[in-house]
Formats: structure tokens, sequence, C-alpha cells
């Protein structure tokens, strides 16, 4: 097994550094867009419990119930943005493509960059969960729609820390010069 790894780690120190990090900022990109999985499971069930929200209290709670899907909805996209632009900067606007240095480290910098994104799946799946039982709460009690709201948008503000975390590490992989 140590022979395969030697004759890739060997490859990849002939190869054009500068190849070799658009490459792995590629498959970083690709990487960083596995975290709109979070955010699509989120919302889609925010989404549904809306729906039942709506469907058991059509005259009272159906509105409000929407309202706070929408807006609950809305945060936890948060963590696919944040992945969408580390994958832009990735793909377009990449700092390490004109770095000196190791191009083995650059491009596994790259390739990092993406993967850190990862972590945005949590923050997605967990605020959607919180923007649907608040919009089922709205449902069945319209009346307390500020408070529900409240509280809601503060736990998905904690839920968001971890999301904002794999940002941080993604933009210091991509812009921290690692040979000063």
């Amino acid at each position: 097994m140590s022979g395969i790894f030697d004759l890739l780690f060997g490859w990849m120190t002939t190869v054009d550094p500068r190849a070799l990090v658009l490459a792995f900022s590629a498959i970083g990109a690709g990487f960083a867009m596995i975290a709109g999985i979070g955010p699509g499971i989120g919302q889609g069930y925010a989404a549904g419990k809306a729906a039942e929200a709506v469907g058991k209290n059509p005259n009272h709670g159906g509105k409000a119930a929407t309202l706070v899907m929408l807006l609950g909805a809305a945060v936890a996209e948060t963590s696919g943005i944040f992945s969408l632009v580390i994958a832009i900067i990735l793909l377009f606007a990449n700092p390490l493509v004109s770095k000196t240095g190791v191009g083995l480290v650059l491009a596994c910098s790259a390739m990092g960059a993406g993967l850190a994104m990862i972590a945005g799946i949590g923050p997605g799946i967990g605020q959607g969960y919180a923007a649907g039982k608040a919009a089922e709460a709205v449902g069945k009690r319209p009346k307390l729609q500020s408070v529900i709201v409240r509280t809601m948008l503060l736990g998905q503000a904690v839920a968001q820390t971890t999301g904002i975390y794999a940002l941080v590490v993604a933009l210091l992989l991509l812009f921290v010069n690692l040979f000063k």
C-alpha cells in the first residue's frame, strides 16, 4: 500500500504546481458543495411542518406558520451560501494559484478548504428542524408567534456557529501564506 502512496506523491511533486493547485481546487469546490445537503434537508423539513400546520389550522395559523417557515428556511440556507462562496473562490478567485511554495501543500490547502465546508451540513439540518418546529408551534398557537420566532432565531444562531467555524477555517486555508 505504501508503494501506491509513494507513487502518487512522487507524481504530484513532478506536476506543475499551478496545475496541481487548480485540480485540487476543483475537487475542493465539489466537496464544499456537499454542504448543500444540510440546508436542503432542513428546508424540506421546515416546509413539511409548515404545510402540516396550515392543514391543521388553515383559518388562523396558516399565514403565520408560512411566514415563520420562510424566515427559518432563509436562515437555514446560510451554511449553503457559505459553501457556495468558498466553492466560487476556489474556482474563480483562488489566491493559492499565484502563491509560490510547495505545490502539494498549496493543493492540499485548496482541497482542505472545500472539505472544511462539509461542516455546513449540521447547521443546515439543525436550523431547518428549528424552523419546522417553530412553524408547527405557530400553527397551533398563532398568538404566540413573536415569542416562538424569537426562540427559533436564538436557537438557529447557536446552531450556526459550527458553520461559521468551517467558513473561518476555509478562509484561513485559502488566504494565509504558509510560506512566510
